[in-house]
């Protein structure tokens, strides 16, 4: 699915957050946004699920009524579900739930699946969220700052994963790490670039 952003605006009050924003996002495409925090990531990905409005320009995807997953700054998470229940909620009943443990044994230690989230440490809800946004049927992926929390290795652990289970979706991840951008093999996409001062 191709994405394409055609002259985005947002601002809040006097702040303008999003000016004048032009890029195509190619059908199964890398994509790493980079930029200094409140230069407008989290507000773009807010904007492409359809949480908040532009105040002027579109956003045109080239098929109808996209699916759309994402990896949010926060978890967000069912705390009281263990990571199979949380995984359940979005797959349904149809998927076995030795199917759902499989793939979060891909990132998780056997033990923890059945507990609360709550329990858990915050690098594992982070895998865990993950999880679910790799495996939820769609045809967009947004991670913002997925990588937070995490030990190099892990991270190196969790970035194969994401690489195995992309499936020729398109991925747009945010991060401030350029690191991120080498190990994904993804297309760096800078915040200004965005504006147009580097097209």
């Amino acid at each position: 699915m191709t994405l394409t952003l055609d002259h985005l605006q947002k601002s809040y009050g006097p702040l303008s957050v999003l000016r004048d924003c032009s890029f195509t996002f190619e059908d199964g495409g890398i994509y790493c946004l980079m930029g200094p925090s409140g230069s407008g990531k989290t507000t773009l990905f807010r904007i492409l699920m359809g949480l908040e409005k532009a105040d002027a320009g579109a956003v045109r995807f080239d098929k109808p009524s996209p699916k759309i997953s994402a990896v949010f700054q926060e978890d967000r998470l069912c705390e009281t579900f263990s990571p199979v229940e949380n995984l359940r909620f979005i797959l349904g009943k149809t998927v076995p739930e030795g199917e759902i443990r499989r793939e979060l044994s891909s990132l998780l230690p056997e033990e923890s699946l059945s507990r609360p989230v709550f329990t858990l440490s915050g690098g594992m809800k982070r895998r865990t969220a993950v999880c679910r946004a790799m495996t939820a049927p769609s045809d967009l992926i947004i991670m913002d700052e997925p990588f937070t929390g995490l030990d190099s290795e892990t991270k190196k652990q969790v970035v194969e994963y994401i690489k195995s289970r992309q499936r020729g979706r398109l991925l747009i991840m945010s991060t401030h790490q350029e690191e991120d951008v080498h190990l994904l093999g993804g297309e760096l996409v800078r915040m200004e670039r965005l504006a147009g001062e580097a097209l």
